[in-house]
């Protein structure tokens, strides 16, 4: 069972852009996470050395999310069978 919560939501034409903002959020986390331990190791403030990194990484991989997303539509269409 799903819950159900009465919150605005953005209309359809944002789904682009909500898409490039959650898979940026998440990718750029995961690569802080695991370029701050390949460089400096989990050592002292691994946490705040990663959200310093994050703090970079998030708003260029939402630019590019949103860059490299008509390539990718294409790449998938010639790729999938529809």
């Amino acid at each position: 069972m799903t819950p159900s919560f009465n919150r605005p939501k953005l209309h359809k034409r944002f789904t682009p852009f909500v898409f490039a903002f959650y898979m940026a959020g998440i990718m750029a986390f995961l690569m802080s996470c695991t370029i701050v331990a390949a460089n400096s190791g989990f050592g002292g403030n691994y946490l705040q050395r990663v959200l310093s990194a994050y703090a970079l990484a998030m708003p260029v991989a939402f630019c590019c999310v949103v860059m490299v997303r008509p390539l990718v539509l294409k790449l998938v269409a010639v790729t999938v069978h529809s």
